[in-house]
């Protein structure tokens, strides 16, 4: 038996997309979805099927997690903190045993606000253990050397993906979340593009390739996991600007 997760920026809430973000989902199978960008609460378990758990947010846009009706829900709620955007959570029976899945979408501005909010996140997921964290953290993982990525691509990176005045990378957040233990699945098992935004014809101007995207697990869990890969081709080229990351665990 396998467990299947998906998180996914959907962009603005999709608007006229929605029936292609449904069908980018359907075609990966996934057994829960992160999703952020919520706007306006799009209701994406009438096009799934799945049951929709929504997290509003005071500044920011909404996130959700898509649950699929075959899995056990033993709780659900809000993590309750000034997120810039915000954060769900549910504790699931899945066949890899209870797991706590949180959906979260950082601070798309300020790298000191995400390193905040990533503490949260680690505090949280370290009371509800073994959980996996889908979500979009806007910012670069510690492991790339992204100083030679910079040298190379066509533009460099934006203002809030740097850090200070010598342009180092902003990492605060991922690192943090390093320290505390947690698990980068892609880092661990991924295969293929690493990067996850941009589409090629979703949008996305304001980024170069870079991986935003992340599945995050609790050391207890993380060595189930056994693949994890962006999606690619096809409508996830222009559903939304970021493509949907895909992790398994058995």
């Amino acid at each position: 038996m396998t467990l299947t997760l998906m998180s996914y920026n959907i962009k603005d809430g999709g608007g006229a997309r929605l029936a292609a973000i449904g069908r980018v989902i359907e075609g990966a199978g996934p057994d829960v979805v992160a999703l952020q960008e919520l706007r306006g609460e799009p209701a994406l378990d009438a096009v799934t099927g799945m049951r929709q758990f929504v997290a509003r947010s005071r500044w920011g846009q909404p996130v959700g997690l898509l649950v699929g009706r075959h899995l056990r829900v033993l709780g659900a709620g809000r993590v309750r903190r000034p997120w810039h955007h915000a954060a769900v959570w549910a504790r699931l029976a899945t066949p890899i045993g209870a797991l706590t899945v949180i959906g979260a979408h950082l601070s798309p501005y300020w790298g000191r606000v995400r390193r905040v909010e990533a503490g949260w996140l680690a505090a949280f997921m370290r009371r509800h253990r073994p959980a996996v964290l889908l979500a979009d953290l806007n910012t670069l993982d510690p492991y790339t050397d992204h100083g030679l990525e910079v040298a190379r691509l066509p533009m460099p990176y934006r203002r809030r993906h740097v850090h200070g005045l010598a342009h180092r990378p902003d990492v605060r957040a991922t690192a943090l979340l390093a320290r505390r233990g947690l698990v980068d699945v892609f880092h661990a098992c991924g295969r293929g593009q690493p990067w996850t935004v941009p589409t090629t014809r979703g949008g996305g101007a304001e980024f170069t390739q870079m991986r935003l995207d992340y599945v995050l697990a609790t050391p207890g869990v993380a060595g189930r996991f056994t693949e994890c890969y962006a999606v690619t081709g096809g409508e996830a080229e222009a559903a939304s600007d970021h493509y949907p990351l895909v992790a398994r665990a058995a």
